[in-house]
């Protein structure tokens, strides 16, 4: 009886927390709570300003922190009857860590983590955006690749400021001087930032110069800057799937009329349930109604069934009663 009870109950909390976080205002206020924080944390940059209004800033934050506290035992509590989901969700876990850790002493203690981790609710609105949600997870997911990226990048900055030193380094050392200079240059003309000023220095020096700039703004530049388009575009994709494939999987919540485990009476009420719809399904089926039997009898065409334990009666004779036949027609037959 007592696990009985507990269902009962953490079925009635989970309906009750569930109403009020699918609720339309709910996520809207949710959200200007974050935007409220973050707005905060940009007043808290200027000096002036935290002076004048040290205890206000400090009771807004404290009112913050309440509210994003009740918002997450909402949430847990409209997972009561289904716990596992809440942790599936790696975005309630998320929220969990960044509210719960406000709460450790050594992070308190710490301006510059307190501040890092109030900083990271304003991440919490990507919750509240859908196209939000998807650009950060490609970019999680693109990281794989960009590090690929970057370790291709790396390799030909390597090579081609060894051969800009090695060719113009006596001629050019402010910029291939050493091989610091020369892959720092490398990497602004990655962005075409002086390309035309290094393309006139290279020519000045030599002819060829023209074939070293030409093949490494073509491959810094252009391959590789559309293979890592090509990596975040794909993650993009992929995230979008991943997405649409939560939403399908995601479980509806229990109705309210879900029978609670151990009920008595569950059986019962699932065979009135099963009745219900065979009936309904018989219903559909049969289409409209047939009209009445007596509406299509004729009237006239009703005959009165007879009497149970009623005599027949005798057919009439055609030129009298029945007897009278002889004397009618001339007597009996003896008198002749």
């Amino acid at each position: 009886m007592t696990q009985e009870t507990t269902a009962g109950a953490r079925r009635r909390l989970a309906e009750r927390c569930r109403a009020v976080t699918e609720a339309r205002g709910f996520a809207v206020a949710v959200f200007a709570l974050i935007l409220g924080n973050a707005l905060l944390l940009g007043v808290e940059t200027y000096s002036g300003a935290v002076e004048r209004w040290h205890g206000g800033l400090k009771l807004v934050e404290h009112g913050f922190l309440a509210a994003f506290t009740a918002e997450i035992l909402l949430r847990l509590g409209a997972h009561a009857d289904r716990p596992k989901e809440f942790v599936r969700d790696p975005w309630n876990v998320f929220d969990v860590l960044v509210v719960l850790c406000a709460f450790v002493p050594v992070v308190r203690e710490n301006a510059t983590v307190l501040r890092l981790l109030r900083l990271a609710r304003v991440l919490r609105a990507a919750r509240f955006l859908p196209q939000l949600r998807v650009v950060m997870v490609a970019m999680a997911r693109s990281l794989p690749g960009t590090v690929s990226f970057l370790l291709v990048g790396a390799l030909l900055l390597y090579v081609y400021a060894m051969v800009g030193w090695v060719f113009f380094a006596p001629d050019d050392p402010e910029h291939y001087g050493s091989l610091g200079r020369a892959v720092l240059t490398l990497f602004l003309l990655m962005t075409l930032d002086g390309l035309g000023d290094a393309v006139r220095t290279g020519l000045e020096i030599s002819r060829w110069s023209i074939l070293y700039h030409a093949s490494y703004v073509l491959l810094a530049s252009f391959v590789l800057v559309n293979v890592l388009i090509g990596v975040v575009l794909n993650s993009l994709d992929e995230a979008r799937d991943m997405e649409r494939d939560a939403d399908e999987r995601t479980p509806p919540a229990p109705p309210a009329t879900t029978p609670v485990p151990g009920d008595p009476h569950r059986l019962v009420r699932e065979r009135i349930a099963r009745a219900r719809r065979a009936l309904d399904e018989l219903e559909e089926s049969l289409g409209p109604l047939a009209p009445p039997r007596a509406a299509r009898e004729d009237p006239s065409e009703r005959r009165t069934p007879p009497c149970r334990g009623a005599r027949p009666v005798p057919a009439r004779h055609p030129f009298g009663p029945p007897g009278a036949g002889g004397a009618a027609g001339g007597g009996a037959p003896g008198a002749h």
